[in-house]
């Protein structure tokens, strides 16, 4: 049995070896072949990422050493490094684009730096390439440890956190040249969307291989949120990037979709993607870190399980409430704006239930900084899917559309609720994966739970008076019946709160600098300054087991 399972290893290492290189003469036959400069670019991008890839497997095919953890956290780690520094950077680009409305010239007349390349760099750093790292990273702990399982394959979780983030890099990077699809959160071009669809589909392999394995045999209700972003993101991902490359040398296609179809998948997907992305999945860290944190039980499990079929039954129909007063047929915009008003209860149901789960340990707010991290994301998370409905019915949207009100709503729940939760997740598995006693300080948690929180305010408030203000300027009428403002009269009033949000938004990047620093001295493994005055939390399960003979 022992020489079948050194076989099956040595096969395995063999296989993922064999991927490297073949990736690497792929990027290689790109990089040299292809005469757009982009894609070539790409192809030695991508045979740079596969060389270091076989820099990794290659030499520890001949170590020899079995893992003997319990649980397989080398790729968790990884994500959790990779989280904070897409989020810095995401954040920082986000702030960049903010001063840039305030004083266009800070666009410095360069392509590259200019607003229209740096705003989806800015998206897809902060929800891709953030927010999917914490969402990988969180998904392959919580199945573990709920499970009770090992993931499976010593290289396929690996492949999936590595493959993932040369995803973004090719993405991130396309944009800076110009190359986009040009649709909504769905930007990169066909060959970095086939890339992430393998990925995916690993990524989807690694998830149900752990439950498969488990030897719980309930399946926590963390793991039905996962599953289901996991699910669905896979189906809006391949539904909507459905194009036909001009040249498969070039960076160039066109998507297969035209006028208000093409507009109706993309909605479909841009909406769902908020719905699943950035809504299942963080949810699915609510309903374990929360209740971990908390050392409290989550307080209605039947809630969950009708929060779970609820939401996933709704979102799917609410798109086009994106869509009012365009070419999309009527009947349409009804569909997506009563799907979105009945998506209220579910979502708050959700919101209850976390809230509810503090009760009896909410003085711990008061002395743990983390949970309130945790605690206030959740508040954030009502208020914006109480917004979200107001927003999609026909009347109130005819004034929100189109404005800054827009872009506030939006904020709230990317900064208020997805990043907060994702701190908060940060925090907790930070000790856990690097075996520390604490944190390094919490202090440093309280200064940035401060400086973010006051960040965020003073982005929604501003964005909420200016986009109301948008509105009603641009439906003001004279006694002549002619415009009472022109457009530019609105922006130059747009002008002090876009310096509101900008400062806001430098609060925010300064609180995640102040993570990055807590996170770097506690994994190095720096004495925690305050660990007297920590408060005690549940520690994770043990790491390692006796290895075998």
């Amino acid at each position: 049995m022992q020489d079948t399972s050194v076989e099956w290893r040595a096969f395995m290492d063999a296989m993922a070896a064999g991927v490297a290189v073949l990736c690497t003469a792929i990027g290689i036959v790109y990089g040299f072949g292809s005469p757009d400069p982009a894609m070539s670019f790409h192809g030695f991008v991508f045979a740079a990422g596969s060389i270091a890839a076989c820099a990794f497997i290659i030499p520890s095919m001949f170590e020899g050493a079995r893992d003997t953890e319990l649980y397989f956290d080398g790729p968790i780690r990884f994500t959790v490094i990779a989280a904070v520094f897409w989020g810095i950077a995401g954040f920082f680009i986000g702030d960049v684009i903010a001063w840039q409305l305030a004083f266009p010239q800070l666009n410095l007349d360069l392509p590259w730096t200019s607003f229209g390349r740096l705003r989806p760099l800015h998206t897809s750093a902060v929800i891709f390439a953030f927010g999917g790292n914490v969402l990988i990273g969180t998904s392959f702990y919580v199945v573990q440890r709920t499970c009770h399982a090992r993931m499976p394959g010593k290289w396929l979780p690996w492949f999936v956190v590595a493959g993932y983030n040369l995803f973004i890099v090719i993405a991130g990077t396309g944009y800076l040249l110009g190359v986009t699809e040009g649709k909504e959160y769905a930007e990169p071009e066909w060959y970095a969307d086939i890339w992430l669809t393998i990925i995916w589909v690993a990524y989807l392999g690694v998830f149900l291989g752990t439950i498969m394995r488990r030897k719980e045999p309930h399946i926590y209700v963390a793991n039905w949120f996962y599953l289901g972003f996991i699910v669905t993101v896979a189906m809006l991902h391949i539904v909507n990037n459905l194009a036909i490359p001009v040249s498969w040398w070039g960076t160039k296609s066109y998507v297969i979709y035209s006028g208000v179809q093409d507009a109706m998948t993309q909605w479909w997907y841009g909406h769902n993607a908020v719905g699943f992305f950035l809504t299942a999945g963080f949810l699915g860290i609510m309903y374990y870190f929360l209740p971990k944190r908390a050392e409290r039980p989550i307080y209605s499990y039947r809630l969950s399980i009708v929060h779970f079929w609820s939401l996933i039954f709704l979102y799917i129909w609410a798109g086009p409430h994106h869509l009012h007063y365009t070419a999309l047929p009527d009947w349409a915009q009804t569909l997506g704006a009563t799907f979105s008003i009945m998506l209220w209860m579910p979502s708050w149901g959700g919101m209850i239930n976390g809230l509810m789960t503090l009760s009896g340990a909410w003085d711990k707010l008061r002395t743990d900084p983390v949970l309130r991290l945790l605690a206030i994301s959740v508040a954030f998370y009502g208020m914006s899917t109480f917004e979200g409905p107001l927003m999609s019915i026909r009347t109130v949207n005819s004034l929100s559309h189109y404005t800054d009100w827009t872009i506030g709503h939006v904020h709230s729940g990317a900064l208020g609720w997805v990043a907060m939760i994702s701190f908060g997740a940060i925090y907790c598995l930070v000790p856990w994966l690097w075996n520390r006693r604490a944190l390094y300080s919490m202090k440093l948690v309280e200064w940035h739970f401060w400086v973010s929180t006051i960040g965020i305010v003073l982005y929604i408030t501003s964005m909420w008076v200016a986009g109301i203000m948008q509105g009603l300027m641009w439906r003001a009428y004279d006694k002549l019946g002619l415009l009472s403002y022109s457009f530019v009269e609105t922006v130059e009033a747009m002008h002090p709160y876009y310096i509101i949000r900008a400062v806001g938004g430098a609060l925010f990047v300064i609180g995640s600098f102040i993570m990055a620093y807590n996170v770097w001295r506690t994994a190095r493994g720096d004495v925690p300054r305050d660990a007297h005055d920590q408060p005690r939390v549940a520690a994770a399960p043990a790491l390692r087991v006796q290895a075998a003979e």
